[in-house]
């Protein structure tokens, strides 16, 4: 059915193809025609991450007249994934992806994805469409906490529940590495190959971490197909790097300023990286074409962007949300928050860092300092607080763990872990309440208001802090700084520690 160019009542262009060329000319829009591309991925996680990244660059190549085979068809197995379904078949999966930056805002609808397989119990229709051969990708962003870890180890859990389920149940699995084993058997057992994994979640090494979760739920489900898929499935390391703040109210009536009825907008920085390893079993778009870095040196990017970039969010939002701050740019306007990233970026990590082609650790922290700062971006503290138990995890205890086997400071780390801690008591400075921001957010608030007395409790979460909790200096350093935060407050510790 043709949609309307404008709702009468409310003047705005619905978002739909009969009405690209109706758009505003400075909102760009594809010019290839949607009608001729034909799937080649399907992408679980169908999130604001994925459309102002993975899926531009395809957007991007198909511009030029490239990889019109390689359309994404979106998934999704969790039940609020059906709402984002909806949201983007009504608009026939397009999106608006708004670039927001101190210099101006700019527009542009991207549609390289093309359909979105139905959110079912059992994910029987992902499974059928993951069987298709004309599937030679299936990529990933389902968040650092959803490929069934172990928090201390980083390593797969056989023993998590839901695998448990899976492994006895392939064929109605619950999770999307359940429907990939479930149709790489179908493909097997059909003669049609393999499709490549490649995960885009921030993880280090995180193709290599869907390489054990999907072949170790294999070997759970039958020996031979997870030697099988160990043998045939490519899993390419990555890194991916762009600001992608959620979409609330205020992103929804950004769109609606600029004339558009979008359901799902997505805003950005004006930043976006992608590096990943040549390894694709069935092929690959020309990514590079489209400004992709092709690398055998993912794991330095990714160390460098991980540690810096994803450790710094967490050493910026934590007391930013204890003093009650909205945003990442309203941490970094104020003044010792800023100081305090720096120091601990420069001092504590950087050491850590190995350099990349064409820019240094400090020209790093440097750009990342820029990018922090942009007040264009409505980055919420909350937001990127969220979920520190896998955060902290994944960027900033590994370089603990580095420091104390090189007997450096442990200051400003400590400081780090101090301030999540101080923050997981669930009281600002001021007295209000911090709401639950965590999956593991009641024992993480136990053990914050029971360190408040014996700092030591927080360190004994050692499904997160493993071996760290056995270092003696580090648990020195932790308990003074918690000290210093309880006593004293957040400004007056970070002016002391800056200072």
């Amino acid at each position: 059915m043709v949609k309307l160019m404008k709702d009468h009542d409310t003047g705005l262009i619905a978002l739909c193809n009969a009405n690209l060329d109706l758009l505003p000319e400075d909102i760009l829009h594809p010019i290839y025609d949607r009608s001729a591309i034909t799937p080649g991925i399907v992408h679980i996680g169908m999130g604001n991450f994925h459309r102002a990244h993975q899926a531009w660059y395809l957007h991007r190549l198909m511009g030029l007249g490239l990889a019109l085979d390689w359309g994404i068809i979106g998934a999704g197995v969790m039940p609020e994934d059906r709402a984002q379904r909806d949201r983007l078949a009504a608009q026939d999966y397009l999106t608006t992806l708004i670039e927001l930056d101190p210099s101006g805002t700019r527009a542009e609808v991207i549609g390289s994805i093309v359909d979105f397989v139905p959110v079912a119990v059992g994910n029987g229709p992902l499974i059928q469409q993951l069987a298709d051969p004309a599937i030679r990708i299936v990529s990933l962003t389902v968040t650092e906490g959803g490929y069934f870890l172990d928090p201390a180890t980083k390593r797969f859990d056989p023993t998590h529940a839901d695998i448990e389920y899976d492994a006895a149940h392939i064929d109605t699995p619950r999770t999307a590495f359940g429907a990939i084993v479930a149709a790489l058997k179908i493909r097997r057992a059909r003669g049609v190959g393999a499709f490549t994994c490649q995960s885009c979640d921030n993880l280090p090494g995180n193709g290599t971490i869907l390489r054990a979760v999907v072949t170790g739920l294999a070997h759970l489900v039958d020996a031979d197909l997870g030697d099988w898929i160990a043998q045939n499935v490519s899993f390419p390391n990555s890194m991916v790097d762009c600001i992608v703040p959620a979409t609330g109210p205020k992103e929804l009536a950004l769109a609606r300023k600029l004339g558009l009825d979008d359901a799902a907008p997505v805003t950005h920085e004006n930043f976006r990286q992608w590096v990943m390893e040549d390894d694709f079993c069935a092929g690959r778009p020309p990514w590079e074409q489209a400004g992709a870095t092709m690398s055998d040196r993912v794991h330095d990017f990714e160390a460098m962007k991980l540690r810096i970039l994803n450790g710094g969010h967490q050493i910026i939002a934590n007391p930013a949300e204890i003093l009650g701050l909205a945003t990442i740019a309203d941490a970094m306007a104020h003044p010792l928050i800023k100081q305090t990233f720096r120091k601990i970026a420069l001092h504590d990590i950087a050491p850590h860092v190995p350099p990349v082609p064409g820019m240094t650790q400090a020209d790093y922290v440097d750009l990342i300092d820029r990018r922090f700062s942009n007040p264009a971006i409505h980055d919420t503290v909350r937001r990127v607080a969220f979920d520190g138990s896998s955060r902290h995890t994944g960027a900033v205890l590994p370089v603990i763990r580095d420091a104390i086997a090189a007997n450096a400071d442990l200051t400003g780390l400590a400081l780090s872990q101090a301030l999540w801690a101080r923050m997981c008591t669930g009281q600002r400075d001021d007295g209000t309440l911090i709401e639950s921001n965590d999956p593991d957010w009641a024992n993480l608030h136990a053990a914050a208001q029971a360190a408040v007395t014996d700092p030591g409790v927080w360190l004994d979460q050692r499904q997160y802090y493993g071996d760290i909790a056995d270092s003696q200096a580090f648990r020195d350093a932790f308990a003074h700084m918690l000290g210093q935060l309880t006593a004293h407050g957040v400004e007056s510790t970070l002016k002391q520690f800056v200072g």
